[in-house]
């Protein structure tokens, strides 16, 4: 099949679904993942649809984003071990203060941290209650408003909150990344992201290969301004070339 007719599909697909999977497309027309995703981000451009993670959802649906049930049943094994991978990457100090971000893959790096015996900070109710669970290291949950959807505490409070504190290392998710930053759909997650980012000194991400070339209304962040992003082995390689020339190290899962 040619791309123009994988196009005129995966349209008709959007229609009647509202919503189409990357892996689902690649079965169906017996082509890679790595193709199907350079279709969606080429109809993306023309507009015509929005790119999301896993997939894509007719333009006009894009302000929507997978609720956090659906975002922790998704690609779960993927995730488990870009977690494990961002693991290594840990401070040696056992001590040594780790700030999490929201979302499903930070979520995952959790029960990494059993054995530290220094703050873990994060503004995720649900990274939190997880992290109470293991029963280890002392917990500090960030002031703010909960964002529906999410769980994770955002606005002002949140964002000095995080002003005040310089963690040895943070791991942040993300909506989408390319060659020139990150990205996620919701300016206020957006403004903490931003500010743990700043705030931290070491700044890792932990996003797996479908978020790679997905453009979101918010920029993070510039490529300069983190060190490491942990994906996975769907990465396109010219991609991995280009993150890895303006400095950023890049881990494979």
């Amino acid at each position: 099949m040619y791309a123009p007719q994988r196009h005129r599909a995966i349209l008709d697909a959007l229609a009647t679904e509202g919503r189409v999977a990357v892996s689902d497309l690649a079965e169906q027309f017996e082509v890679t993942t790595e193709t199907v995703r350079r279709d969606l981000d080429q109809l993306d451009r023309r507009g015509v649809l929005a790119r999301v993670h896993g997939g894509a959802i007719p333009r006009a649906a894009a302000v929507l984003e997978p609720d956090l049930a659906s975002r922790r049943d998704t690609r779960t094994d993927l995730k488990a071990r870009i977690a494990a991978a961002a693991a290594t990457l840990l401070p040696l100090d056992p001590e040594a203060a780790v700030q999490l971000d929201a979302g499903t893959s930070t979520l995952a790096l959790v029960p990494h941290l059993s054995e530290r015996t220094g703050a873990v900070v994060t503004h995720a109710l649900d990274v939190a209650q997880a992290l109470l669970a293991l029963d280890g290291p002392p917990v500090h949950l960030l002031p703010g408003r909960l964002r529906p959807g999410t769980g994770a505490a955002v606005g002002a409070a949140t964002v000095d909150a995080i002003r005040a504190l310089r963690p040895e290392v943070a791991f942040l998710g993300c909506n989408g990344f390319d060659a020139e930053g990150l990205y996620t759909p919701d300016p206020s997650e957006g403004a903490v992201k931003t500010a743990l980012l700043q705030q931290a000194g070491r700044r890792v991400v932990l996003a797996d290969s479908s978020k790679a070339g997905a453009r979101r209304l918010v920029r993070i962040a510039d490529l300069e301004e983190i060190d490491v992003i942990v994906t996975d082995d769907g990465l396109a390689p010219a991609l991995r070339g280009e993150l890895e020339a303006t400095g950023v190290e890049v881990v494979i899962a």
